[in-house]
C-alpha cells in the first residue's frame, strides 16, 4: 500500500483566505486534507475566486448532511466507505432545497474533483462519487441581444428617469459599455484597477481571465468615454491600487448591483428575461461576426467559450442551431472555404451523437488520409 502524502498545512493560510478553508463538520484529518485541496486549487490549479468559493462551498454543505445523516462528524474512513445511496441522498436534499440541475451539477463535480484529489494523494478512493450519474441539463444557447437593445442597455439615456446619483448611473453605463464594447467578463470588468482604466490615449486592456490567464483587449472611444464621464463624476477618491468600478459607499462593488440595474432597465425597456448581462458579451461577438469579423480575431479578444451557431454566424438572424460544428468549420464557412473536409476522428469530444455519425460518415467516404 503506497503511503499517504500528509498536507503542508502551514502554507495553506497564505494561499487561502480563513473564511474558505473552515469546515464546522469534520475531524481534524479531514479539515486538514479539505484545506490543503483548496490550496492546491488556488495555487497549482488557479482556479477562479467564485468558482473556489462555490466548490468550498458544496463541500462544506456536503460535510453538514453527512454530520446529520451518519449522526457522526464526518471523517475521511466516512468519505472512503460512502455508499451511492448516500450520494443520492444528498442530491435528493438538495433538490429539496430548491437546487438546479446546473447547481446540483457543478456541486457532483467539486466533489468528485475532492475525491479524486484524495486519491492522487494516497488516501483510498471513494467509489460512490463514480457509481452515481450527474443529473441531466438542458442545453440552454445564448440568446444574443439586437444591436439597438444593447445600446439602449450600455447608454445612459435610458436611466435619465431613475431616481438615483449620476455618477452610479454612470457606473453602470461604464461596467455594461465594457461587456458589450470589449467582450468583458462581468467579473472581469469589475476587477479592474484604476491604474489600468483605459482612459485618454489609453485604447488597450490588459485583462486577467479565468485561470488567471492575460489577455490585451482593444477599447473602443465609446466605451473609453464612458469610463471618463464615470471618473468625471465619481465623489470617491481612487488611489491606483484600487478597484476602478466602486460601490455607493466606496467599497468594491458587488456583480449584483449590475444584474439589479440591469432587470430595471430591462422593465423599462421592454426586453425580454434573456436580457442579462452576460447576454450583453454573447452579443459583442455576434454583431461583430456578422458585419464581418473574423472568427478567430474575435476569440482572441474576448477568449470567450461562446456557442457559435448559426444564429451568430448569421448576425442574429434565427436559424435552426446546427450542433456539434467545430471552430474550424465555423471559420472556414465564414472565410468562404467550401471544402468539405472531414473532421478528425480525434475531436469527437463534445459532440451530439448525430454530429458524430455524420462526421465518420463523411471521414468512410473521403480520400483525406489523416
Amino acid at each position: 500500500m503506497s503511503r499517504a502524502k500528509t498536507p503542508d498545512i502551514g502554507l495553506v493560510p497564505t494561499a487561502l483566505p480563513d473564511h474558505l478553508a473552515l469546515f464546522a463538520h469534520a475531524d481534524a484529518e479531514l479539515l486538514a486534507l479539505a484545506r490543503a485541496w483548496l490550496a492546491h486549487l488556488a495555487g497549482e490549479r488557479r482556479i477562479a475566486d467564485l468558482t473556489l468559493e462555490a466548490y468550498t462551498r458544496d463541500l462544506r454543505q456536503f460535510l453538514a448532511f453527512a454530520a446529520i445523516h451518519f449522526g457522526a462528524v464526518p471523517s475521511l474512513t466516512m468519505i472512503r466507505d460512502l455508499a451511492p445511496g448516500d450520494l443520492r441522498a444528498f442530491m435528493a436534499s438538495r433538490r429539496e432545497a430548491g437546487v438546479g440541475s446546473r447547481s446540483l451539477l457543478r456541486q457532483l463535480a467539486g466533489l468528485r474533483n475532492f475525491t479524486r484529489y484524495l486519491e492522487r494523494n494516497g488516501h483510498g478512493q471513494s467509489a460512490a462519487f463514480t457509481a452515481v450519474r450527474a443529473p441531466k441539463t438542458s442545453r440552454r444557447l445564448p440568446k444574443p441581444l439586437t444591436a439597438s437593445a444593447a445600446r439602449a442597455l450600455t447608454g445612459v439615456d435610458a436611466r435619465a428617469g431613475e431616481n438615483r446619483p449620476a455618477w452610479i448611473l454612470a457606473r453602470d453605463a461604464a461596467v455594461l459599455g465594457l461587456l458589450y464594447g470589449a467582450g468583458l467578463r462581468i467579473s472581469e470588468a469589475l476587477s479592474i484597477k484604476r491604474s489600468d482604466a483605459p482612459v485618454g490615449a489609453l485604447d488597450v486592456l490588459r485583462v486577467v481571465g479565468k485561470g488567471k490567464k492575460t489577455r490585451d483587449t482593444p477599447i473602443i472611444a465609446p466605451v473609453r468615454r464612458g469610463i471618463e464621464t464615470y471618473l468625471d463624476l465619481c465623489p470617491y477618491n481612487l488611489p491606483p491600487d484600487r478597484h476602478l468600478f466602486v460601490g455607493a459607499k466606496g467599497g468594491p462593488l458587488s456583480p449584483r448591483i449590475i444584474q439589479l440595474a440591469v432587470e430595471r432597465l430591462r422593465g423599462a425597456l421592454g426586453l425580454p428575461d434573456t436580457a442579462t448581462p452576460h447576454a450583453l458579451r454573447h452579443s459583442f461577438a455576434t454583431h461583430l461576426l456578422g458585419r464581418g469579423g473574423d472568427l478567430r480575431a474575435i476569440q482572441g479578444i474576448a477568449r470567450p467559450r461562446l456557442a457559435l451557431h448559426d444564429a451568430d454566424l448569421h448576425g442574429g438572424r434565427q436559424r435552426p442551431a446546427r450542433r456539434g460544428l467545430s471552430l474550424g468549420a465555423s471559420a472556414r464557412r465564414l472565410n468562404g472555404a467550401a471544402a468539405a473536409k472531414p473532421m478528425c476522428p480525434f475531436r469527437f469530444h463534445g459532440m451530439t451523437r448525430s454530429a458524430r455519425r455524420r462526421a465518420k460518415r463523411s471521414k468512410k467516404e473521403s480520400s483525406v488520409a489523416w
